[in-house]
């Protein structure tokens, strides 16, 4: 069976499934509960925003989680793929269901003028030493852990079953996941049944939750290109190959593998952000250097993208005389990131139960994006048994939204230097979106 009639078999599944709602009594003091709390989670949020840590350096960040998962009555494990957090609480019989969030900051100048700004610095996993920011509100992600822990654990009297939290390093590589199962995630400790995440977003209104069926973020792929040539002269360009009119061919080319070769009911991207050659007016050099991210969502267009590179690489070398032992060197970065697919039937009923929570106006259907994730590759190690559910949890007052589309303005997102989610809001939403899609799944037995 294909992705898309599995996902239309599944949604099919989810009408007819029952919808599991939590107790009433939870349902009547979450929101509540997270009220009181909310202070002393803005401080944290603070404290976590001002001290952020690179890809698989999250030593200070990992620590406040265990910290706090193991004062909720969590059973922690630390170090799991290099500096990653599981927490287990076992209670009763039932699912198991896994929580995660990630705990990776970006190598960026923070920008936003806050009054707790970071101003860390370090060296990221590739050599270069930087500012260090939270420019993709994986403080929030970890800061509505922090809290969905505590009131799960709170909780334990109306749910039956097992919940896993981790606090995933590296995200922002697209190592952290893959290093944690690689660290015994599935087989130390218990395998989930569902695994559920949430991310922030500048494109919803603060505590508006998104949902999205089927493919919601893309499979991402880094291709180094070493485009060989024959130096020489400037001056006497018929004594050469030159690499940079070959890797300008390659350019051109390569827009055709989205526009003439890939499926238009197929969103992929082929982008070419860096063309590095030469050294001076009158030289042609021997090498130019491109570097390209590759975006596609089924693992047949991602196969697709990356074999055409590399045939029309080569094609054009030999179009251009380019000597069989100059021909061009593709390379594909590994790790990649994997497409983020959420289950069509956990989807529907997950949605059902926000929706009955926050109301319809606050759950939403979003389209799918061409960024990537890698917290499919948990639920991508047994797709038949594990369903998963990732959500975006707006970030950006809704007022500001209306003003820049009325102005055409373009705001400020993800990865920007000046990104400053309404944090008080996402951690509200998260936590106890999160907490209701748990109980929700975990009913008392």
């Amino acid at each position: 069976m294909n992705l898309k009639t599995r996902a239309f078999a599944s949604i099919l599944a989810a009408s007819a499934a029952a919808l599991i709602t939590p107790s009433a009594h939870a349902a009547d003091d979450l929101a509540a509960t997270i009220r009181a709390d909310l202070p002393g989670l803005v401080a944290t949020y603070r404290d976590l925003h001002k001290n952020p840590e690179l890809s698989f350096q999250e030593l200070r960040s990992s620590a406040i989680l265990a910290d706090a998962a193991r004062k909720a009555g969590f059973e922690v494990t630390e170090k799991v793929g290099k500096t990653g957090v599981v927490a287990v609480l076992r209670n009763g019989p039932g699912p198991t269901v896994l929580i995660r969030a990630d705990m990776d900051g970006l190598p960026v100048v923070e920008q936003t003028g806050l009054p707790f700004a970071s101003t860390a610095r370090g060296v990221s996993t590739a050599g270069v030493e930087s500012g260090i920011m939270h420019a993709c509100g994986h403080d929030t992600h970890m800061t509505a852990w922090i809290e969905t822990a505590r009131l799960l654990a709170s909780h334990r009297k109306d749910w039956s079953g097992t919940v896993v939290m981790i606090g995933q390093p590296a995200e922002e590589v697209n190592g952290g996941a893959l290093a944690m199962l690689a660290d015994g995630l599935l087989t130390r400790f218990p395998k989930p049944d569902y695994t559920i995440a949430f991310h922030d977003t500048a494109s919803l209104p603060s505590g508006t939750i998104g949902l999205r069926p089927g493919f919601a973020l893309a499979n991402v792929d880094m291709v180094d290109l070493t485009v060989r040539g024959v130096g020489g002269h400037g001056a006497y360009p018929q004594l050469t190959r030159d690499p940079i009119v070959l890797a300008s061919a390659i350019v051109m080319r390569l827009q055709t593998l989205v526009s003439r070769e890939s499926s238009p009911f197929d969103p992929s991207v082929v982008t070419v952000g860096a063309f590095h050659a030469g050294a001076k007016h009158n030289i042609i050099s021997d090498e130019a250097q491109l570097q390209l991210t590759v975006r596609s969502y089924s693992d047949a267009s991602r196969k697709l993208l990356l074999d055409g590179i590399r045939r029309i690489a080569k094609a054009e070398a030999e179009a251009s005389a380019v000597p069989a032992d100059r021909m061009p060197i593709v390379t594909v970065r590994e790790p990649h990131g994997s497409a983020t697919w959420n289950t069509p039937e956990l989807t529907a009923r997950m949605g059902a139960v926000l929706r009955a929570r926050f109301g319809e106006e606050r759950v939403r259907e979003v389209g799918p994006e061409m960024a990537g994730e890698d917290f499919a590759e948990i639920a991508r190690t047994d797709p038949q048994h594990i369903q998963s559910l990732l959500i975006w949890v707006g970030g950006r007052p809704a007022e500001e939204i209306d003003a820049a589309a009325k102005d055409g303005k373009i705001l400020p997102g993800l990865h920007s230097p000046f990104w400053a989610p309404e944090a008080d809001k996402v951690i509200a939403a998260a936590a106890e979106a999160l907490t209701a899609e748990t109980l929700a799944l975990l009913p008392k037995r």
